[in-house]
């Protein structure tokens, strides 16, 4: 069972990039699917998170700027980021709710059991 992070680089203050997980092993569609991040020196956050059915939840940081999205067809989960800040600069990591058919917001680590490995995303200014 595997997440693969992909999408990161490099881009100016206002720029826009598309991160992608793809999973392989099991199917993920019925789990909530989660977008988290990691600055030096800082604790791992949360950004993102889309339950089975759709649902959609996000740290106040990148609401309005951030869309989470999913392909079950591609067990894919997707991270469209737009007018980026410096302060989004951090390694991205895609995980997986360890339970299935969960709904609602959830925004602790603990709650996710199966985690990719990260994508560098640098804004700079």
């Amino acid at each position: 069972v595997q997440l693969v992070a992909s999408g990161g680089g490099l881009v100016q203050t206002g720029g826009s990039l598309r991160l992608s997980c793809a999973g392989s092993g099991r199917t993920f569609r019925f789990n909530a699917m989660g977008w988290f991040r990691q600055a030096p020196g800082k604790e791992r956050e949360f950004v993102a998170r889309i339950t089975w059915v759709g649902n959609t939840y996000y740290a106040d940081s990148v609401k309005g700027r951030f869309a989470i999205s999913r392909d079950n067809a591609k067990n894919t989960v997707y991270l469209q980021m737009n007018n980026l800040k410096p302060e989004d600069t951090a390694v991205y990591y895609c995980a997986a709710d360890t339970r299935q058919f969960s709904s609602g917001s959830s925004s602790s680590t603990k709650e996710y059991g199966y985690w990719g490995q990260g994508t560098q995303v640098t804004v700079s200014s």
